[in-house]
């Protein structure tokens, strides 16, 4: 039987380009936090967010079940961790939460093509092809490998889904993981759901 599989909101940034908290960032009335862990929970049985030690008292992210940072380090890659240790039975739907594009029909696409023998099954960037490893199942075999890699000094878990040859998958919407880093970059977002014209680096079409 395959391994159980949770949902893991990566919210643990400092979000310094945005100049404020991209997890209370509003699209239609939800945080860009509330909608995200609404996406996971359709697609799994148990959602969990990603937080550091410092941030269990935000509101924002005590509304939900969290998973605090146990091991050292910084950056998404503890976040991963921390959720393998914390159930080192389970399968990992990990995602970024200031994915605005991301949809229903893009998770089931992850879903269903799961590679549950291998360590993670992640979407290729349509900006440059590499594996998206924060929209990305993340398998229990991964946790001995991820110990190991960061023990090493390396902190980044695309290289890691490069080494690993993790399965990777097209994108069946091509604007689907673009995220939003700068208060520019959540102006044009914006204005795309809201389908108002714009000249987005997103480059995406109504």
């Amino acid at each position: 039987m395959r391994e159980p599989i949770f949902g893991l909101i990566l919210a643990g940034g400092s979000s310094t380009r945005m100049h404020r908290d991209k997890a209370t960032l509003q699209y239609h009335g939800r945080t860009q936090l509330d909608r995200t862990f609404e996406l996971a929970s359709r697609q799994v049985r148990g959602v969990f967010v990603s937080v550091r030690a410092a941030q269990t008292s935000d509101p924002t992210r005590s509304a939900h079940p969290m998973i605090v940072d146990s091991v050292a380090g910084a950056g998404p890659m503890v976040g991963i961790r921390s959720a393998l240790a914390a159930h080192p039975e389970a399968a990992w739907l990990v995602l970024a939460c200031d994915l605005p594009f991301l949809s229903d029909e893009t998770l089931d696409f992850l879903m269903r093509r799961r590679d549950a023998a291998g360590f993670a099954t992640a979407y290729k960037s349509t900006h440059d092809g590499l594996p998206e490893p924060l929209c990305a199942i993340w398998e229990p075999a991964a946790a001995k490998a991820l110990a190991l890699y960061q023990a090493g000094g390396e902190l980044c878990p695309r290289k890691f889904l490069i080494r690993s040859g993790a399965r990777l998958l097209d994108l069946p919407d091509a604007r689907a993981l673009d995220n939003v880093n700068t208060p520019e970059e959540y102006t044009h977002a914006l204005a795309t759901l809201d389908g108002s014209p714009c000249n987005s680096k997103f480059n995406i079409t109504l």
